[in-house]
């Protein structure tokens, strides 16, 4: 089968919505809505890297589009369409409908439209997608504006996709096979957060992104973790690594002020959120537990490891 047949039998339907020219040309076409700005960020996922190699192709195809619209929500905006890029040792066809089914169900969910991309043959299989999202001029929440006294919070559970990882089999391996974006939150979030990020490569290594950005440092209170019944169970060093350290959870960390965090919960968002410290202005992450310095030496994910 060739590349073009393999677009066409599995990545190519009509789009939901406001796209000007979509797969099948050498570019797509889009019209920005007025008063808006451009969203864009891009993911690469590995076989063997990024998800163990005998994962659910349909799984695979989930994973691939949610990371991207988790990036996209970590800006307060609101996604649009995506672009694939995908890399094939051999044509499996199986696997590929499985693979394109999990992928638009993602998008749908989520009003997203695949508008194009690039498919060839590599040893390794490798998948890159580019997301693409509008927010209103000026109004995308950046990494580089928390504020002192800001609520430091985070959405859902912390440590359950890398306890499913070490735990294969595990009913939280759904967190690691399926991510959920907040993007209902992240769009709640704008106008109201001052700073924000997504839980990939670990909370503490995410939220020291936020404070090196904002030349700031936070305070976290190991006692307000969100965690999950399992990670409960373990003993406390292990349950602050997965937590804090894990990564692949993809919840949206964001530095708040006390009144505007009143005002989101008045929103009702779809997802709980915990408070879980505070930004202060000595330059450092530190941690607590009962009132008192409670000092954790870890790093997140290092994709040069």
């Amino acid at each position: 089968m060739a590349e073009f047949s393999i677009i066409d039998t599995y990545f190519n339907r009509k789009n939901l919505h406001s796209v000007d020219l979509g797969v099948g040309d050498d570019s797509a076409l889009l019209t920005p809505p007025p008063h808006q700005q451009l969203v864009i960020c891009a993911d690469t996922l590995v076989a063997g890297r990024h998800f163990p190699l005998d994962t659910d192709p349909y799984a695979i195809g989930w994973k691939s589009v949610a990371v991207n619209l988790s990036d996209i929500a970590a800006m307060g905006a609101t996604p649009h369409s995506i672009l694939l890029a995908l890399s094939l040792p051999q044509i499996d066809h199986d696997w590929l409908k499985a693979f394109s089914q999990g992928l638009y169900d993602c998008c749908d969910q989520f009003g997203v439209s695949l508008i194009g991309g690039d498919t060839t043959q590599s040893p390794h299989l490798t998948l890159s997608v580019t997301a693409l999202g509008w927010v209103d001029q000026g109004q995308a929440i950046k990494r580089s504006s928390a504020q002192v006294g800001d609520l430091v919070v985070v959405s859902g559970t912390v440590g359950d996709a890398a306890f499913g990882l070490k735990h294969l089999g595990h009913p939280l391996q759904k967190r690691l096979d399926y991510p959920t974006p907040r993007c209902e939150l992240g769009q709640m979030l704008k106008g109201l957060a001052h700073s924000m990020i997504d839980v990939s490569d670990g909370l503490a290594q995410d939220l020291g992104h936020i404070l090196k950005a904002s030349h700031v440092g936070a305070v976290i209170n190991l006692d307000a973790l969100p965690v999950s019944e399992a990670l409960k169970a373990l003993p406390e060093s292990e349950q602050y690594s997965l937590a804090l350290a894990g990564g692949d959870d993809y919840e949206l960390c964001f530095s708040i002020s006390e009144h505007n965090y009143k005002k989101l919960l008045d929103k009702k968002p779809n997802v709980n959120t915990t408070i879980i410290g505070q930004i202060c202005a000595e330059n450092t992450l530190k941690f607590q537990k009962d009132g008192l310095d409670h000092p954790l030496h870890f790093t997140g994910y290092q994709h040069f490891a």
